[in-house]
């Protein structure tokens, strides 16, 4: 019972649609609107607003620290380390372009990693320090870390021996970032559709059918999969695992002196200053097999990992309290840490596996997917 306009405006078939009103989705979706003004572009969202990881992150602008990076080289290689770099801040820098920093809520107050007393990745980050640098000139054109322990003090921090700082880095607002995106999608002409969960997918090779939850089907010409952590509901053989991430903010701490943004333990620790409290995530390590899973929750023993890291380390001898925790679900891959970008089928394409970095690879996975499925 749809009248003529719902049926030209809303619901004739759609030259593409987007699942996932992400990050990564709502790029692509931007994008070949920009391309095909005429076509009808539709992105469906199972949330009532764009609700996955790219809201659910604690909102670093980061393209990794030494530990990681460092760890990148023993597993693969100085290339494959670059490249990954390279493209992060590539994005990072894009995002800023297209969006605006003050839409996004970019701070640049700069980023850090820790290495706690005793802490077995130092020495191996002193020895690799140097050298990581002078391959990274090859990306920044200068140098990216150096040591910074008399930030230590500074910062308020304790039982740290050394700390790494970059000018390059620091947090935004992924609430912001996301209002921003969705606005200039809309405004494109884009429909955006939330409340949508897709059941599975059908494809016939001359159509692709969307069937939806609780009844209802979409046909479309073609398809984007940007689901990213919970891609294997829909495209189970695809290498994604999910991987929950927890996350607590304290109310705020009087004359806190934490700035900018901060890692530990190779990225499995993070957390930065907002609004005068402690934002920290994490712990996923302590419990790889219990936060694979696409459910959002939280554990009471990484919480508790959370807290002592604050009390021990980030606010020593402060109180705090504890104002909300949440969780949001990641996509890595259980042999690479590269995204995913390829066609599934000729009508259907993927744009996943965004290994917690989806602030920053985000919109140049979506463009990359847009070129694939134009050609």
């Amino acid at each position: 019972m749809l009248s003529i306009w719902e049926s030209t405006s809303f619901h004739r078939r759609p030259h593409l649609v987007v699942i996932g009103g992400g990050i990564v989705g709502l790029f692509a979706a931007l994008f070949h609107k920009r391309q095909h003004p005429d076509h009808h572009v539709l992105v469906v969202e199972r949330g009532d607003h764009p609700s996955g990881a790219s809201v659910k992150n604690a909102g670093f602008a980061c393209f990794g620290s030494p530990s990681e990076l460092l760890a990148d080289i023993a597993k693969e290689g100085t290339e494959a380390m670059l490249h990954r770099v390279e493209e992060r801040w590539l994005g990072l820098q894009e995002l800023r372009q297209e969006l605006g920093d003050a839409n996004i809520g970019f701070e640049g107050t700069g980023g850090h990693e820790i290495y706690r007393a005793g802490d077995v990745l130092y020495p191996q980050v002193a020895e690799g320090f140097d050298g990581l640098n002078t391959s990274l000139r090859s990306i920044f054109g200068k140098t990216v870390f150096r040591w910074d322990n008399d930030a230590i003090k500074r910062f308020g921090l304790r039982g740290v021996d050394h700390l790494v700082r970059t000018d390059l880095e620091g947090p935004i607002d992924p609430g912001n970032m996301m209002q921003a995106l969705l606005r200039k999608v809309v405004e494109a002409g884009v429909v955006f559709r939330p409340n949508t969960h897709i059941d599975r997918i059908e494809d016939d090779g001359n159509s692709v059918r969307l069937v939806m939850k609780g009844g209802g089907v979409i046909e479309a010409e073609r398809i984007i999969v940007a689901t990213n952590g919970y891609t294997s509901a829909l495209l189970p053989r695809l290498d994604v695992v999910p991987a929950r991430g927890q996350v607590l903010l304290t109310a705020p701490i009087p004359d806190l002196k934490l700035l900018g943004t901060y890692h530990l333990d190779e990225g499995f620790y993070y957390f930065r200053d907002h609004r005068g409290a402690v934002l920290l995530g994490g712990g996923r390590n302590l419990d790889i097999a219990g936060e694979t899973t696409m459910e959002d929750g939280i554990s009471d023993g990484i919480q508790q990992a959370l807290e002592r890291l604050l009390r021990d380390v980030i606010v020593p001898d402060r109180p705090f309290t504890i104002a909300q925790r949440w969780s949001g679900i990641m996509g890595f891959g259980s042999a690479s840490k590269s995204p995913i970008i390829e066609r599934v089928s000729e009508r259907v394409g993927v744009a996943v596996r965004l290994g917690g970095m989806g602030v920053a690879i985000g919109i140049r996975v979506a463009r990359k997917a847009v070129e694939m499925m134009g050609r």
